[in-house]
This record gives structure tokens, C-alpha cells and sequence, in this order.
């Protein structure tokens, strides 16, 4: 029987309370309650795949980096510290992202693709970035695939 990644979600929660681990417990809680409300959400409630309890860990580790950058340019640096620990929480159940090399790669098939297709120029984003964002999808927050997408077609 293969373990969903919910179901890992709430053992690793089981026993992070039990060894009283308040960072990891409140932070897997939370993702837990957004999991569940996305599962309730819309007409009938519905048990999320792998996939989309993926997506829900993702959004949620993307607020905490938000968070912790507005905490840290507002001066509160232990908010913006315990938002970065409960970020690094849940990293571990992403899959690794892409490293910069890797990201460039993929996005200058692409946009070599893009351009045999006939796009060009900056008006060429939309077909490059449909190409690039199934590739990518969940190795690379979309910020920074657009941000590559950009500078390799301003060339």
C-alpha cells in the first residue's frame, strides 16, 4: 500500500507533537487546514491527489517566503525568521528545484523552439513560456522561470 503524501503529511505531524517539535507541528498543522479547506472547496468535497496536495504545500511555502520578506523590510527580523524555519518545513516535502544551469537550459530550447515556430522578440513570451511551463512545473517558481524567459529573449 502506498502512502499518499496527506498521509505523510499527518504522521510527520503525529510526531513532531509528540517530540514537541512546536515549529514543525504548527507549520505541518497549517498546511494540513489548507489542504483540508481545498478539499471542501467547490461544490463536493473531494480527496486531493498527490499533485494537487503538492500544489497546496507549494502555495504555502510561497507565502512564507513572502511573509518573510515583508517582515524583514518592516524590521520585525524573529517574524521573519520563524516564517523562513516554517519555509524550510515544508521544502522537504517539495521536490528539489531547479538550479539556475538547469532552468537556463531548458528555457533556451524553448525559446530556440519558440523561434522556429516564428515568435520573436518579446512578444514571443506567451509560446515560450507555454513550452517551458509544463517542463518545469513544480522544479521552478513561475517568478523566476518568466524573469529567465525574459532575459534570454531580450538577448
Amino acid at each position: 500500500m502506498t502512502t499518499t503524501l496527506k498521509s505523510k503529511l499527518q504522521d510527520d505531524l503525529n510526531t513532531a507533537i509528540k517530540a514537541r517539535d512546536e515549529l514543525r507541528s504548527s507549520t505541518l498543522r497549517l498546511t494540513l487546514t489548507a489542504i483540508t479547506k481545498e478539499e471542501v472547496a467547490g461544490k463536493e468535497k473531494r480527496e486531493l491527489s498527490d499533485d494537487e496536495v503538492l500544489k497546496v504545500i507549494t502555495k504555502e511555502a510561497k507565502k512564507r517566503r513572502e511573509a518573510a520578506d515583508a517582515f524583514a523590510q518592516g524590521g520585525r527580523a524573529e517574524s521573519a525568521e520563524r516564517e523562513k524555519a516554517e519555509g524550510e518545513v515544508l521544502a522537504e516535502y517539495l521536490p528539489k528545484q531547479l538550479s539556475d544551469e538547469e532552468l537556463d537550459g531548458i528555457v533556451a530550447a524553448a525559446v530556440e523552439e519558440a523561434k522556429a515556430a516564428g515568435a520573436e522578440g518579446p512578444r514571443a513570451m506567451g509560446a515560450v513560456m507555454k513550452i517551458v511551463n509544463p517542463k518545469v512545473a513544480g522544479l521552478a517558481e513561475g517568478g523566476r522561470v518568466a524573469a529567465v524567459v525574459k532575459r534570454l529573449l531580450a538577448g
